[in-house]
């Protein structure tokens, strides 16, 4: 199916987006990388009558360190996460989250802004933002604002973004030392959206665990901490019993959403288990 007629337009500055934004309302969308937006467009269950063009305005793209955190641009394509030696160095857990988004195409042009304000049920980033703890930057008819991570992501496809904001760059604090991350995913074999993916943080100081966020996508209508899980493994020792333990309360207060191809125990079973993959290995690169 094709689209809705639509006319296109290429801002050269957030304000001119923001401005654009303004002047057509409801009816336009942002355009980055596309992957979330068109395929929506072709099955016309979006139907945008203006598109306005982000990709290209300066500054919006690119990954630099500033102040104890990796600061990241919200066009800044999934490729470049995976591959950009500072990410790596820095925040290991996001280059191997975005390694396994989609295919090669879908990581040279969806970017990381485009996936956090889709907030698909089952992207990749969304779990993986909620374990880093970041902060995401909007700019909008009012200004610009900081939004923390756990405040964004509000239900299926929404998040507190207001009308006529968009991100312009998300701020990731560097894990400090003796503090290990991983990103364990059953991925769907034909869309590789994560059946269920887990993202978990953890600390180790004095052979216990002083921190822990972990965070599940895929199962439930949004991406969202396992508090139960960080609550059983704080204060504990790094050991295989209190992660198996920690683990099997991934799902508490977790509503799965609604899918007449999954059995809702299996997915709730899944969930355990890559969260005890996640957080054993998280544990494992703490040292």
């Amino acid at each position: 199916m094709y689209p809705v007629p639509f006319e296109y337009h290429r801002a050269g500055s957030v304000d001119e987006a923001v401005a654009l934004l303004g002047r057509f309302g409801e009816s336009a969308r942002l355009l980055a990388g596309g992957h979330s937006l068109l395929p929506l467009m072709k099955l016309r269950l979006a139907e945008p009558r203006h598109l306005v063009d982000i990709r290209r305005i300066p500054g919006l793209s690119g990954v630099r360190e500033e102040g104890g955190a990796l600061i990241i641009g919200a066009a800044t394509p999934h490729h470049f996460l995976e591959t950009s030696p500072l990410v790596r160095e820095r925040l290991p857990i996001l280059s191997e989250a975005a390694a396994q988004i989609g295919d090669a195409q879908v990581r040279n042009i969806g970017t990381i802004g485009g996936s956090l304000a889709h907030a698909d049920p089952a992207a990749d980033l969304p779990a993986v933002m909620l374990a880093l703890g970041a902060e995401l930057v909007a700019v909008g008819p009012k200004g610009r604002r900081a939004i923390p991570v756990d405040r964004f992501f509000v239900k299926l496809f929404t998040t507190s973004l207001s009308p006529g904001e968009l991100l312009t760059e998300v701020r990731v604090p560097v894990p400090v030392a003796g503090t290990g991350g991983a990103y364990a995913k059953f991925p769907h074999p034909a869309s590789r959206y994560a059946v269920v993916g887990v993202a978990a943080l953890v600390t180790v100081s004095a052979r216990k665990i002083s921190a822990a966020r972990v965070a599940i996508t895929g199962v439930g209508a949004r991406a969202v901490r396992a508090t139960a899980t960080e609550a059983a493994l704080v204060g504990n020792a790094p050991d295989a019993g209190v992660v198996a333990s920690a683990a099997e309360r991934a799902v508490d207060g977790l509503t799965v959403r609604s899918d007449p191809r999954m059995d809702p125990e299996y997915w709730r079973a899944l969930a355990v288990t890559f969260t005890r993959r996640a957080v054993a290995t998280a544990l494992e690169r703490a040292g």
